[in-house]
């Protein structure tokens, strides 16, 4: 399904700069799929004096987004190419996911792929991340076998190999 010209839903760009010179030193983008209730943290509803009494804000916590999902397009002052910037973004509008359980499922197992150092890792080494995901997935009684899917969707579309069986490699 495509968005209609006024989206609901819009993609983020974030940007930091130097006080003291006006100048960006960094700057990038976030994909609005890669939005999820549990990167939304409600802050505390404003004081009953204050002139919108009750009304609740947010913050969005950047570091619950998988770092795919970050495109640099101005990075510590250093402005990337456009033709890396496009690929980023092409690459990762493979991971569009619809259903938001469907899509949280993806961007947390994402996410601890991210969190292994090396470019190639193994079944156990998700297996690691086990008791995690069953703390953010209480309704989800089979742990391993969800790792297992999710790293199926992963491979088909892209985000990783498989190198044999148990064994995988990271391509983004």
């Amino acid at each position: 399904m495509s968005c209609p010209r006024f989206c609901p839903h819009p993609h983020f760009f974030f940007m930091s700069y130097v006080k003291t010179s006006w100048t960006v030193r960094d700057f990038f983008f976030v994909p609005k799929h890669f939005f999820t209730p549990d990167i939304i943290e409600a802050r505390k509803p404003l004081a009953p004096t204050a002139r919108r009494a009750g009304w609740v804000g947010c913050n969005i916590l950047l570091n619950k987004i998988p770092a795919t999902g970050r495109i640099p397009i101005i990075e510590n002052g250093i402005i990337h190419a456009r033709e890396t910037v496009v690929n980023k973004v092409q690459l990762v509008e493979r991971l569009v996911v619809s259903n938001m359980i469907a899509r949280g499922w993806l961007f947390d197992i994402l996410s601890c792929i991210e969190r292994i150092p090396s470019a190639d890792f193994n079944l156990t080494q998700m297996y690691a991340f086990e008791d995690e995901l069953s703390v953010k997935h209480p309704d989800n009684y089979n742990i391993r076998p969800k790792i297992r899917q999710q790293l199926q969707v992963l491979r088909d579309r892209g985000v990783i190999e498989f190198v044999r069986p148990g064994e995988y490699r990271k391509v983004i």
